[in-house]
């Protein structure tokens, strides 16, 4: 009895692979054992990097809230528990962006806490 090989599955594995890795430098882009390797490798960078993008806008936001808090008169940490005690509820984007674009609004924000 002949040997079955389902070339249909095979090819349509391969060139999904090989479409994933268009546009890739060299072997790493047409030979599909070398693919293989680096589409396995970007899709771990990818998950590991969905992650660590959330903790790096979160830093970010910290940084912009600090520096604007600390230019009225107030510390990130104060700003922070003063909003939770005075249970208005602005999340750290918000802050970051009223910061950023409106210092008038974020000002005003920081006063209602300070009174």
């Amino acid at each position: 009895m002949p040997r079955s090989v389902n070339s249909v599955a095979s090819r349509k594995r391969r060139k999904k692979i090989l479409k994933m890795s268009k546009g890739f430098f060299g072997a790493r882009g047409n030979v599909y054992t070398v693919a293989k390797n680096t589409v396995e490798k970007g899709l771990q960078y990818a998950y590991r990097d969905r992650k660590a993008k959330k903790r790096a806008f979160r830093r970010l936001w910290i940084a912009r809230i600090n520096a604007a808090a600390r230019m009225n008169g107030m510390t990130y940490s104060r700003l922070i528990h003063q909003l939770t005690e005075k249970d208005i509820q602005l999340n750290r984007k918000v802050l970051a962006d009223l910061a950023m674009n409106h210092p008038d609004t974020f000002k005003a924000v920081v006063a209602s806490v300070q009174k």
